[in-house]
């Protein structure tokens, strides 16, 4: 993964960061992408994920699957918070984070 499919991945538009999770017997494997946009993490989802699905293909032995979440905090240097687009004319503590988090996770 960290070398076909992360190259690949820092190439996409919008891409922050992945974060790779295994359990120690490596059994079941959990990837999070940050996304700097909902729309370039869809972009993503629905050009680039099947791709990294094939490539990834003779790992697997389940289905992957996906959730979308909004980045509500963190202690990440280098995920910043940024606005929702109808918070920008409130009070400067009224917005919250709008960042795409994606998660894939599956049993390899």
């Amino acid at each position: 993964m960290e070398c076909k499919i992360l190259p690949w991945l820092r190439k996409q538009e919008g891409f922050l960061d992945l974060i790779i999770l295994a359990l120690p017997n490596g059994s079941e494997v959990a990837t999070i992408s940050f996304w700097d946009q909902e729309a370039n993490a869809q972009a993503y989802s629905s050009s680039g994920y099947p791709e990294v699905l094939q490539i990834l293909e003779e790992l697997l032995d389940g289905i992957p699957y996906v959730k979308t979440f909004e980045v509500v905090s963190s202690t990440f240097e280098t995920i910043t918070r940024r606005p929702r687009p109808e918070a920008e004319n409130q009070a400067p503590d009224a917005g919250t984070a709008r960042l795409a988090y994606r998660s894939y996770e599956t049993s390899a």
